[in-house]
């Protein structure tokens, strides 16, 4: 177990979508290891493998005193309902926007075991889920914003780099 440097825009590896775990092996246990002591930190809510350089679908969560993981995770369920809400990202230090998310979500992956996993949750660890799979997926929740919000965050983001 290691806590890993965490990988920031510009890093192309935050916008590669990550490749399937098609066999749990020792690379895989330490990888699911690393991610779960790295999210172990004050104000981290969710780690994508990515944000640390590793372009595999698996990440961690550390929400309401609750660390966990899941490999391979896919969104199965968001509700109508959403919610607004400031978001921020490890990989984006510093910028918080509003972000529209679905209020509830529900994910399946499965455990180190290979068997199956279910994650779900509303408010903070419904916004976790949907963000954690985005950055899986190679987006940032920068992508995600309102057009005009977006062009502000691009451009107080080119201004950081």
């Amino acid at each position: 177990m290691a806590m890993r440097e965490i990988r920031t825009v510009p890093d192309p590896v935050l916008r590669t979508a990550c490749d399937e775990i098609t066999t749990i092996d020792d690379r895989v246990r330490s990888l699911v290891a690393d991610l779960v002591e790295t999210v172990d930190a004050e104000g981290r809510a969710g780690l994508a493998a990515n944000q640390i350089g590793v372009n595999l679908r698996a990440f961690s969560w550390n929400i309401d005193d609750e660390i966990g993981y899941v490999i391979n995770p896919r969104i199965v369920e968001l509700s109508e309902d959403t919610q607004d809400g400031d978001e921020g990202c490890l990989s984006v230090p510093g910028l918080w926007y509003p972000t529209r998310r679905a209020w509830y979500a529900r994910v399946e992956g499965i455990d180190l075991e290979g068997k199956p996993v279910v994650v779900e949750g509303t408010e903070l660890m419904a916004r976790c889920l949907q963000h954690e799979c985005d950055h899986l997926d190679g987006l940032l929740y920068l992508d995600r914003l309102d057009r005009a919000v977006r062009k502000k965050a691009m451009r107080e983001l080119r201004a950081q780099l």
